[in-house]
Formats: structure tokens, C-alpha cells, sequence
């Protein structure tokens, strides 16, 4: 296995396959780099250098009890991405990852991060607050936790139905891409994942946005169940270089059930 020791001693499980410009997956929560697999081939074939990291607490990587939230999430890829020296990478993330993206880009990035791409993510923030009067009420995440914390098994096999859209009319379930995502989910700490909540909901990156100059590609399904798809028009609009494209009917999921459209559209993006 690839690994690298984090500074607080929690090792940290990444793939490095390939030569080229570098891009770097993030992926979400509670999965692992694994999740990247349609992409981490794709960008390959295409003579891209392929970096997938399993977050601290998911996948392979370490189960630290400390450290699960975003900030100590965006200052772990900045060891990795450190060790392997990645110049003029494109960083690409899902979700949660594309919070970390943006969080890494804005305090890590400098001289290290060309272009990003955030997919279904949860910037600019996720909870509903007097500022935020769109979001999504505190109950529902104190909901996800206890179900995480206290039935993670049953709760992870029936999580995917509204991740990928199999509740609507005349969808059909994909018992392999289910069993995938909970395999993934299930590797890793249910700690970390419980903890990861906080950190994908209330973390606040609209300074992180506003900071940026680099241009960055927003994609988001409009019938993403988990992450509104309200919150992508609003990433756009903070930051200074951003292209959004949103899908009719896709599903929060769509890496994975959309991958042939969303892998299109990153690489054009990468190549323009």
C-alpha cells in the first residue's frame, strides 16, 4: 500500500497511478478513494496522472480519533500533496470532497493547484441559519448521526436509494453500486463518520470561495436528494472564475451513475 505518516502520526492511504499533469480526487463522505474508479481509469487512459487519498477515518487510511473535520482534512491533503510534490495539479472532489477541495485550494494551493472541479458539493454551507435561510435544517444531520453512530450497518445499505436516485419513479436499483458504496462505507471508522457530519454541514467556505482566483468547474445534478442543488448556482457566484453546469434528473451520485457525461465535461474543462 501507498502511504504517507501525517504529521500527528495517522497514516494516510493514497493510489498515485501514471505520469502527466497530476489531478487529485477527493471523494465523499463516508467512502473512500475507491469511489473515483470511472475516473481515476478515464483520466489515465487519457495520459493523465491519477491520485485518488481514503480521507483520515474512511477507507484505509487511519482512524484517528481526533482530527475529523475540515480543516484538518484540507491541511492532510496538504502533507500529501507535499510529498509527492504536485505542481499545476487539477484537484477534483465530490461532495464532501469538494468542500475540501476548496478549503485546500484556499489556504494550500498557491503554486500547487491549476484548475478545480466540484461535483455535487456542499459549499458555500450546508445548514440552515439566519444567513442561510435555504438550508437544510440542523434535525435532519442530528437524524444521519444517530443513524451513523447507532445502526451504521442498515443505515449505510439503505443510504444509497436517495444518494443515487433509485426512489423515483421507474429507477432501478444497482445491487453491485449499492453493495460498492456500502462495502466503502463500512471500512472506514464509524467515529470519523459521525464526526464527519459537522464538518460537511456546517462548515462555512464562502470566504474560501470569494478567496479564490483559479478557475473552477461546478457541476451538480438538479435532483440531487442529499446536496440541494441550490447550493452550485451560489458557489458560482463567489467565485472570481467559475463555470457551473447543472443536469436535469441527475442524482447526487452521478460520478458513478453519469460518469460517461461528467467525465466529458471535466475533461474539457481540464483541456480549455
Amino acid at each position: 500500500m501507498s502511504t504517507i505518516k501525517l504529521k500527528d502520526g495517522t497514516e494516510f492511504y493514497y493510489k498515485d497511478w501514471g505520469t502527466g499533469q497530476p489531478i487529485v480526487f477527493h471523494h465523499g463522505w463516508p467512502l473512500s478513494g475507491d469511489d473515483w474508479d470511472a475516473q481515476m481509469m478515464f483520466f489515465l487512459k487519457q495520459g493523465y496522472r491519477v491520485i485518488a487519498h481514503d480521507r483520515r477515518g474512511h477507507g484505509r487510511s487511519g482512524q484517528s480519533a481526533e482530527g475529523n473535520n475540515m480543516d484538518t482534512y484540507a491541511a492532510d491533503v496538504a502533507e500529501l500533496t507535499t510529498a509527492l510534490d504536485l505542481k499545476d495539479a487539477i484537484h477534483v472532489g465530490h461532495s464532501t470532497g469538494g468542500g475540501e477541495v476548496i478549503r485546500y485550494a484556499a489556504r494550500y494551493g498557491k503554486g500547487r493547484v491549476a484548475k478545480a472541479v466540484i461535483i455535487s458539493a456542499v459549499p458555500p454551507i450546508m445548514v440552515q441559519s439566519e444567513t442561510n435561510p435555504e438550508g437544510i435544517p440542523l434535525s435532519i444531520f442530528d437524524e444521519i448521526r444517530n443513524g451513523t453512530a447507532f445502526t451504521r450497518s442498515s443505515y449505510f445499505y439503505d443510504f444509497p436509494i436517495p444518494f443515487y436516485g433509485w426512489n423515483r419513479e421507474g429507477a432501478k436499483i444497482d445491487e453491485g453500486i449499492r453493495h460498492n458504496w456500502w462495502r466503502q462505507g463500512m471500512n472506514g471508522s464509524v467515529l470519523a463518520h459521525h464526526d464527519g457530519i459537522k464538518a460537511f454541514s456546517e462548515s462555512d467556505f464562502r470566504e474560501d470561495l470569494q478567496s479564490l482566483d483559479i478557475p473552477v468547474l461546478v457541476l451538480h445534478g438538479e435532483d440531487d436528494q442529499i446536496v440541494p442543488a441550490h447550493q452550485a448556482p451560489k458557489s458560482a457566484a463567489l467565485l472570481k472564475n467559475s463555470k457551473l453546469i447543472t443536469y436535469p434528473g441527475f442524482p447526487h451520485g452521478m460520478p458513478t451513475t453519469e460518469a460517461e457525461t461528467i467525465n466529458k465535461d471535466i475533461l474539457e474543462f481540464i483541456r480549455s
